[in-house]
Parts: structure tokens; C-alpha cells; sequence
């Protein structure tokens, strides 16, 4: 078997801010990678910010990769810190400003759907068993509070005041299981979950931002998100999500720390045979 690309969809939260999630697939696998918002100015790597350095890197460290899932990941993992200490231009100031991520990623093996994944990236598998997360669900919840407890308005019209940037900078001082330039850490912190798979089936990735439309808007569940996706496509949905965000420019009704964050999607179909021999199944 192997995936077919239906469609992707990534939107910056911002115009004028380099969007730093990156999505892709390749015959067997596929990606999504969501970097973590630069809380410093540019320096660690040269001219460009972090986000944008991790999930470029890993990008193309995806692109690149066949095996297993978990080879996959390995090689990734392992070319991603390598390629820190290439281009690392300093040390860092803090903690804080080392480069991070969340990601999920799929591959097809055998009749199986792995997946594998760090932190808030999301997927949906719509089977003949129905529509699951090979994810867990996603929860904005203690994030929201986050955002609420540092007064009503925090986010804004997407203005990031000091107060928040040293909030988010101290949130990163602990210690958080992400995707980021240590290659042994990033490894003990990835989960993996299997699924059966069969040709027809949707698989979407998202980065949170896309899923938000589940739980902090609460727009669609799990099965309402594949019918519409069917029926409009991703385009449809992102324009939702923005509609939502647009409204509530003031992170009033939905408290957050940026009125809107980058959103991307990768929806795919699975096709082809089953393996024909039945080792591989």
C-alpha cells in the first residue's frame, strides 16, 4: 500500500512572520512538523529564527528518510542534532531559546498504520472502523488557562507583550518532552501507536493550530471533521478556524496566547494492494 496526497493546507498566523510549520508525505510516510514561536531575536542561527531552522531541518531530514517509522525518527533525530552543532553560531542565553518542536508522522507497514509522535500534533484515521486519533485527543485546555490567568486580552490583535513573552520563557524553562536539537531526548520522549490499515482510508495530520477547531472552538468532533472535510475540503475548514479567530480578535471568548497561530493540514488516502505475502501482514 502507500498514500495518495489529497490535499495540504498551511496558513501563517501572521503575514508578516515567517510560518513555521512544515507538512509533507512521501510514498509511505508522511509528516507534520510544528515549530515552537521564537521568544528572542535571531542569533543562535544565524539570520534565521529557530522555529523556522527546526522545521525546515526536519523537513528535509523526513523527506530524505525511508524505513520503519522508527528508523525514520532515529534518522531524523540524529540529523537534526547534527546539523545544530553545524550551524549553531553561539551558545544559547537560556534554555528557552534552544529551538523546539511538536511533530507527528505516519508510515504504512505492512497492513499497519504507525504513527508516531511528540507533544500537540494531531492524527485522524477514518477506517472502516470508524474515525479515531492515533493521537491523543487534542487540549487546550491548561494552555487556555495559561493565557487566561495573565489577564483578560492576553494575545490580542496578535501583539505579544512582554508579559507574555516572559511567561512563555519561563513555561519553556521546565522541562517539556519535545522535538528539539538533542537527539537521545527527542527519542525517549516520541510515542508510537498502531492501527489496522486498509486502501481507502483518510489519514490527516495537523499541527494544533489546525486542531483547535476540535477543542478550543469545539466546531466539529472527530466524524463531523471527515464529513465536512469530504464535502469541502481543507480550504473550507481553514477559512472556519480564521472566521473564529477573526471574531474574537481580542482572545476574549477564547483566551490564547496569539489570536491566531499557524495552522497546517495534510490530508491523505491510503491505496494500493495488501502485501501479498502474509508476513508482511
Amino acid at each position: 500500500m502507500h498514500f495518495d496526497l489529497i490535499q495540504t493546507l498551511s496558513l501563517a498566523g501572521k503575514p508578516d512572520v515567517p510560518n513555521d510549520d512544515r507538512v509533507g508525505c512521501a510514498d509511505r510516510h508522511a509528516w507534520v512538523i510544528d515549530g515552537a514561536t521564537d521568544l528572542g531575536e535571531p542569533g543562535l542561527l544565524g539570520a534565521r529564527g529557530g522555529a523556522t531552522w527546526l522545521s525546515s531541518t526536519a523537513q528535509r531530514a523526513f523527506a530524505g528518510a525511508s524505513g520503519s517509522l522508527r528508523d525514520i525518527c532515529t534518522s531524523v533525530f540524529e540529523q537534526i542534532a547534527q546539523a545544530y552543532q553545524r550551524d549553531r553560531q553561539r551558545e544559547p542565553v537560556a534554555p528557552w531559546e534552544l529551538p523546539r518542536a511538536a511533530f507527528a508522522a505516519v508510515a504504512l507497514e505492512g497492513n499497519q498504520l504507525v504513527c508516531a509522535h511528540l507533544a500537540d500534533c494531531v492524527v485522524l484515521h477514518r477506517s472502516a472502523g470508524g474515525v479515531h486519533f492515533l493521537t491523543p485527543d487534542p487540549d487546550h485546555q491548561a494552555e487556555g488557562a495559561e493565557a487566561a490567568a495573565l489577564g483578560p486580552g492576553t494575545g490580542a490583535h496578535g501583539i505579544r507583550s512582554e508579559a507574555v513573552v516572559l511567561d512563555r520563557r519561563a513555561s519553556r524553562e521546565r522541562a517539556r518532552t519535545v522535538l528539539g536539537v538533542d537527539a537521545a531526548q527527542s527519542a525517549a520522549g516520541t510515542l508510537y501507536s498502531r492501527a489496522p490499515a486498509a486502501p481507502g482510508d483518510d489519514v490527516v495530520l495537523m499541527s494544533d493550530g489546525f486542531a483547535a477547531l476540535f477543542d478550543t472552538y469545539q466546531v466539529c468532533d472527530p466524524t463531523a471533521f471527515i464529513r465536512r472535510l469530504h464535502s469541502h475540503g481543507l480550504a473550507d475548514l481553514g477559512n472556519t478556524l480564521r472566521a473564529i479567530e477573526n471574531l474574537d480578535d481580542a482572545c476574549l471568548r477564547y483566551p490564547r496566547f496569539k489570536m491566531s497561530d499557524d495552522a497546517s493540514a495534510i490530508w491523505l488516502r491510503i491505496a494500493g494492494p495488501l502485501p501479498a505475502n502474509p508476513a508482511m501482514r
